[in-house]
């Protein structure tokens, strides 16, 4: 019988019966490490990696091009814009929501759409690309959906009801180089 190699990752652990009395100078013949087992590593974590931008140079720089695939093609983003004003004045889970309601609209809307097929398919369900960037209030947002509706970009405007206010901005996913020059001007959401 051939042994499966795990990879370890801090991540991966997962405490089987670690309590409170582990760490208080347990009187236990087992060590709490003792207690930890590792889970194997999904095959689809193995191969491809999250990338993560923490800078907008990170986000528009060139090693997101080919992660989650292994081809010569170029990674699928799908970016999400909310408004720094409501960052600040609504509670962080409610602007949140207005992000995804927004990004499963575009994804919905578009959801025949080629590259959106490939953006959700089962070889990237779990190494998608999002791009979250902020504007500063209404007037930003609106500037920029009619900016997105000349260029020919599918977008999704996210209108808050009944209060008819409109929140966010979620584009269908597009390669990167097709829609990244509408958003350089914007910075990352922190």
């Amino acid at each position: 019988m051939a042994t499966q190699l795990l990879q370890f990752s801090p991540c991966r652990l997962q405490a089987a019966s670690l309590t409170r009395r582990h760490f208080l100078h347990s009187s236990t013949s087992k060590p709490p490490a003792a207690n930890l087992h590792l889970l194997p590593l999904r095959p689809s974590l193995r191969s491809k990696s999250m990338s993560t931008a923490t800078t907008p140079e990170m986000a528009d720089s060139d090693p997101a091009k080919n992660a989650g695939g292994g081809g010569d093609e170029e990674v699928i983003v799908q970016y999400v814009v909310l408004r720094r004003d409501l960052i600040d004045t609504w509670p962080m889970g409610s602007v949140v929501t207005q992000g995804c309601h927004a990004a499963v609209a575009a994804i919905w809307s578009n959801r025949d759409d080629a590259e959106t097929v490939r953006y959700c398919g089962p070889e990237n369900i779990d190494s998608m690309h999002k791009v979250t960037l902020e504007v500063k209030g209404e007037t930003q947002m609106l500037n920029l959906a009619e900016k997105l509706k000349v260029g020919g970009i599918a977008f999704k405007l996210w209108i808050e009801q009944p209060e008819n206010i409109p929140t966010c901005i979620a584009t269908k996913p597009y390669p990167k180089s097709q829609v990244a020059s509408f958003f350089k001007k914007l910075k990352l959401c922190k």
